[in-house]
């Protein structure tokens, strides 16, 4: 009797104090909210050091990569719950030219300003540190001490990536996108792609590498090529990543390699001596932007990861000619061992979906931010913000 009574009184206790599932998804940019733009794309999405929750966007007036392109911001204070009006938080004065690469294009409109691959770091500190390019040819820095209500004046740091050149003559460069890190040693990261500009869209070939500051984002310095461009390794560009546990930095590598798999790489500084790079059987490749977070909370570190989780059924993995590109089902995976295995995957979109970035608030919500319409397409008619814990995730 006795021994029911206290079964009966864990149960009670866990149903007290467990967490009930929940997913909630709410569109932060659509099109047609604002007449001057025609696609939200490239979404990123950051929590600060004050639990503020940061989520930008590219803005574009043309569709394309080269055509006339802001950088959005919008602010939570409500764990994601509700948001600031978008506001435009990258202005570089003086005469813009477009890159030479962007001209041998068609359609590519001279007057156009291209304001390209946003990347915001969260500091411990509560400084927000913020990278962003100009016609993929110039790269600039800007901070935050406010949470992301103004902006100090972006200093360029094009100056940084010619220490590439001595490797990759680049004629193209951009950086991230989505958010990425501070390491435990202060160290800020920023995963860049470089290109000769020579191939399709004046974006292929194509390599990865990081920038660095050890100043908090005072001067960057230039790492070692992290993937080069090879037979196997196809135009490697938009990475994410993350610190592990060990002190390591990992790369999780966008490609348009064979294998359609994420690419994954290591370094014990992120910086130098990357690993040798090598397919995740685990995470498809459909040639799409992904996102990374750890989530520390209630004694639990894990990592997380969303894409679009599609291959289209092809035979043994492989995509169906004509299908790989589909970019559709963006769902979220954890790993329970640092990227080794992914045990848990869960959609979080049936249908059309595309880029995505994923955070973690200080109450343990999870934030994925991503492009969805209803048709298929590279970006889709807006971006929607999902909230969701992770008894949601783990849910069969």
């Amino acid at each position: 009797m006795k021994l029911a009574l206290l079964l009966t009184s864990l149960f009670v206790l866990h149903d007290v104090h467990a967490a009930e599932p929940f997913l909630e998804k709410q569109d932060l940019f659509t099109v047609g909210d604002d007449p001057a733009y025609n696609i939200y794309h490239i979404p990123g999405i950051v929590v600060t050091a004050k639990g503020t929750v940061l989520a930008w966007c590219e803005a574009r007036k043309g569709g394309g990569d080269w055509s006339d392109i802001r950088i959005l911001l919008r602010r939570s204070t409500d764990d994601g719950k509700t948001w600031s009006k978008p506001q435009s938080i990258a202005d570089v004065p003086g005469p813009k030219q477009k890159n030479p690469f962007a001209l041998r294009l068609k359609n590519v409109d001279t007057t156009q300003v291209t304001y390209n691959n946003p990347v915001l770091i969260a500091g411990r500190d509560g400084i927000v540190h913020m990278l962003f390019c100009l016609e993929y040819e110039r790269a600039f820095y800007q901070r935050s001490e406010d949470d992301g209500l103004s902006w100090s004046t972006p200093v360029e740091i094009t100056a940084t990536f010619d220490a590439f050149k001595k490797d990759y003559a680049w004629k193209v460069l951009a950086t991230g996108p989505n958010h990425s890190i501070q390491l435990k040693t202060g160290r800020l990261i920023v995963p860049v792609w470089l290109s000769t500009g020579e191939g399709g869209n004046a974006h292929r070939p194509s390599v990865t590498a990081t920038v660095y500051s050890d100043d908090q984002g005072k001067t960057w310095k230039a790492g070692d090529i992290a993937v080069p461009c090879t037979d196997t390794w196809i135009n490697p560009n938009e990475t994410v990543a993350i610190e592990l546990n060990d002190g390591r930095v990992m790369l999780n590598v966008r490609s348009e390699s064979k294998a359609h798999r994420r690419l994954i790489t290591t370094s014990a500084d992120g910086v130098t001596n990357w690993s040798t790079p090598k397919f995740d059987e685990a995470l498809l490749e459909p040639i799409c932007m992904a996102g990374i977070v750890r989530y520390n909370y209630s004694g639990k570190s894990l990592i997380l990861f969303s894409n679009p989780h599609n291959l289209d059924g092809g035979r043994e993995g492989k995509p169906e000619p004509g299908k790989s590109r589909a970019r559709k089902n963006v769902s979220v995976k954890i790993s329970r061992d640092e990227g080794q295995t992914w045990p848990v995957n869960k959609r979080l979109e049936d249908g059309p979906s595309m880029y995505s970035d994923i955070a973690v608030t200080p109450k343990g919500t999870i934030l994925c931010f991503y492009g969805r319409g209803s048709k298929p397409g590279f970006a889709g008619s807006g971006l929607t913000l999902a909230r969701f814990n992770l008894e949601w995730l783990e849910q069969p």
